[in-house]
């Protein structure tokens, strides 16, 4: 099978595995890709919506992560880029939170974000593809109730760019941080964790379509930071 390209600029070709990609930015994702002619792969414990090449994984065991990621690459002949959109919250107080689910958190959105990258590098190096790590806008702005949370996504934005600086010249390497978005992501917390009523919350569509304008550069353009958020965002800047 013929292994898959760069993207380029304009059209979107090629295999692109979005981890987290069954709901929320990551299905937005997954559906801007293939309106766009990509190929969506998908990273998830739930299916996707339609007939969307996937693997079942939970993210939280970092080698089945890497495993599952190879697997999928292979079905795909290579990739052309990557998007670690899975992401999980459980907010609290520090003394309040279980270990094992603070611990969780932090494996899911930072741990499992770095074991999926690591695992796709072969394939991205050989297509001069385009990684995209999304963080959040607490990841450059700490809240208290969200030790867990911040800690991952601060560690996103640190591992990111690091990133961009270790593989310069051979995959493009891109950090979004996000606001709030209208997604599931908030509606198994306590309720005092959920955004109110009034609450002013972007639709997730709106952030896919700037993962996909990073996906589109030519090898050697970079974008390395974009910020999305609605323009009322309390938590940025």
């Amino acid at each position: 099978m013929p292994a898959a390209t760069g993207s380029g600029a304009g059209g979107l070709g090629g295999a692109v595995l979005v981890s987290g990609g069954s709901s929320g930015l990551g299905a937005a994702v997954v559906a801007a890709i293939a309106d766009s002619g990509g190929r969506p792969l998908v990273l998830d414990r739930q299916a996707p919506t339609g007939a969307v090449p996937w693997v079942h994984c939970d993210l939280s065991d970092t080698r089945a992560a890497e495993a599952a990621t190879r697997e999928l690459a292979e079905q795909a002949g290579g990739l052309a880029g990557v998007v670690t959109a899975a992401g999980v919250d459980v907010p609290g107080r520090l003394a309040e939170v279980p270990a094992q689910t603070w611990e969780r958190v932090v494996t899911v959105d930072l741990l499992a974000t770095a074991a999926v990258i690591r695992a796709a590098l072969p394939y991205l190096e050989r297509s001069h593809g385009t990684v995209v790590t999304v963080a959040s806008t607490l990841g450059v702005k700490a809240v208290g109730d969200a030790t867990a949370y911040c800690a991952a996504k601060f560690g996103v934005v640190g591992f990111t760019r690091a990133l961009a600086a270790e593989l310069a010249g051979t995959v493009g390497v891109t950090l979004l941080v996000p606001g709030g978005m209208r997604t599931a992501f908030f509606d198994e917390r306590d309720p005092r964790y959920r955004p109110g009523a009034d609450a002013v919350l972007n639709d997730p569509a709106h952030v896919a379509d700037a993962v996909l304008f990073a996906l589109r550069q030519p090898p050697g353009c970079a974008i390395r930071e974009m910020v999305v958020c609605a323009d009322r965002e309390t938590s940025y800047p």
